[in-house]
């Protein structure tokens, strides 16, 4: 320690001690930049470089375009979910559209449908196993009243069956005496088809449709027709679906 203290040689000892204080200070300055290097690489506490420009305005562009991607997805599921709702909505009506479609010269009744399923169950109805009923909502009418006409289609059989009920296959007839004075084939158009599955011994009724009392024809379709007699005037009413005809007529008399 007194060799420390006290340094040995020819020099002075400031010399020995300026000597001892720059290799301290070269030995400090190794140190330091040791601990430097190891804990300025080992912490990973480096800044990210600043995004340029370029990649801003690319990361914001593909925001922008994800985001009108989402938007134009979102839009295409409301229109298939509002397309579909339409679709089953369509469908729904077509289900309990009349089979009877009011013709010129004709108005829907208050009949609702009747309840058959459109699906093919069981065979081809056979003309022998269905009866067809006209139907009028009464015998007699005021000189005001005008008939509500219709027909009923039964199967008599025990087995269900199918057949096309459509507007297009259905026939109403009003006559008197030998003569037609109505009938709902005269100014049809967009006749349509509809196969109904009728129940063994079920009966089907056609919404009811309502006659002006007026005198038909395929010229007189887009223009007035002429009345038809009345004042005690009796007329009969016929009804056929396809080649099945009903076997007798419903009666009234017009006042």
């Amino acid at each position: 320690m007194s060799s420390f203290r006290n340094p040995v040689g020819g020099q002075p000892a400031a010399v020995y001690w300026r000597r001892r204080a720059i290799v301290g200070g070269a030995l400090l300055l190794v140190i330091v930049v040791v601990l430097l290097i190891v804990f300025g690489h080992g912490g990973g506490s480096e800044a990210a470089p600043a995004p340029s420009a370029s990649a801003s305005r690319t990361a914001s562009a593909h925001r922008s375009s994800s985001a009108a991607e989402r938007a134009a997805a979102r839009a295409a599921a409301a229109d298939a979910a509002a397309n579909a709702s339409a679709r089953a909505s369509a469908a729904a009506t077509a289900a309990a559209t009349a089979i009877a479609t009011p013709e010129a010269g004709a108005t829907a009744g208050a009949t609702s449908a009747p309840a058959a399923g459109s699906a093919k169950n069981g065979a081809t109805c056979r003309k022998s196993q269905i009866t067809l009923k006209a139907l009028t909502d009464k015998t007699q009418y005021g000189p005001t009243e005008e008939p509500k006409i219709s027909m009923s289609i039964t199967n008599t059989a025990s087995t269900s069956c199918h057949m096309d009920l459509g507007s297009s296959q259905q026939v109403l007839t009003i006559t008197s005496g030998t003569e037609t004075y109505w009938s709902s084939k005269d100014c049809q158009t967009g006749g349509t088809d509809q196969d109904i599955t009728i129940k063994g011994g079920q009966t089907l009724t056609t919404p009811a449709i309502t006659w002006d009392r007026t005198r038909s024809s395929t010229s007189t379709c887009d223009s007035s027709r002429p009345s038809v007699t009345a004042g005690g005037a009796s007329y009969h009413l016929s009804v056929a679906v396809g080649n099945i005809t009903s076997a007798t007529s419903a009666q009234f008399v017009l006042q």
